[in-house]
């Protein structure tokens, strides 16, 4: 386990040529240090991240509005948590993939990624020596209309990765369920906070205390303020709260 001992170097990657005026164009990095070796993780933005980690390349929801993906390293495995356009981009995809790139995906995108492998929710897997956990990602509050939440049970993923000593929770577009709060050993959360399809910054306050990550970034917030939840987690020096530009 990570705990207090976490360390991490935050840096510029060597800026991108951004595509529209919404790409960032200099995204930044930190670097976890893990049983197994260093792992970066880059922020392009909303839900968009790459993970690095002994010379392989793990992208989540690559969206071309986040970056230009055409100069970004090709990934080795590709993971997507749910269908809506801000989290499943095919042009992104494929400026990204390579013969031998793992895709794999939730229930709902089957049949809209060639060759992606599907993961109901709580399906356990091994993608490139670590293990890969599909977490319940759906609505209990938020609805689209009544009986009609923003995102259903069943439809979407979030995903832990096992990297060594490091379990790393990227929760797709959910709320505090109950499949989230039973989390155990969490050592990096990713959790989103923007209504009305995901969580307010109480929400997403309530699940890290129940699962309590060593370290948690708020993501997917944008409008939302993300100092109301370091406010709200101010008092509890076991979670470190960090703010990136994940609007």
């Amino acid at each position: 386990m990570l705990g207090h001992e976490l360390l991490f170097t935050s840096m510029l990657l060597t800026a991108c040529a951004a595509s529209t005026k919404d790409v960032q164009a200099m995204p930044h990095s930190d670097v976890i240090h893990t049983s197994v070796g260093d792992l970066t993780i880059t922020f392009f933005g909303h839900a968009s991240l790459m993970f690095q980690i002994g010379g392989k390349v793990i992208d989540v929801d690559p969206v071309s509005r986040y970056a230009d993906y055409s100069k970004e390293p090709k990934a080795d495995l590709i993971l997507i948590t749910h269908e809506h356009s801000d989290h499943l981009d095919p042009k992104a995809i494929a400026e990204i993939t390579k013969p031998d790139t793992r895709v794999v995906a939730s229930r709902s995108c089957a049949g809209r990624i060639s060759g992606a492998e599907i993961m109901q929710n709580g399906d356990v897997g091994e993608e490139l020596g670590y293990r890969v956990e599909a977490v319940p990602a759906y609505n209990i509050v938020h609805m689209r209309a009544p009986g009609q939440p923003y995102h259903a049970k069943g439809d979407g993923n979030g995903y832990v990765i096992t990297f060594g000593d490091t379990r790393v929770y990227i929760a797709g577009d959910t709320e505090n369920t109950p499949e989230m709060k039973a989390l155990k050993n969490i050592d990096i959360a990713f959790l989103p906070m923007n209504l009305p399809y995901t969580m307010t910054p109480a929400m997403v306050a309530d699940a890290a205390e129940a699962f309590r990550p060593h370290i948690l970034y708020p993501y997917h917030y944008g409008d939302t303020d993300p100092q109301q939840l370091v406010k709200l987690l101010a008092k509890d020096k076991d979670i470190e709260v960090r703010v990136r530009d994940l609007r």
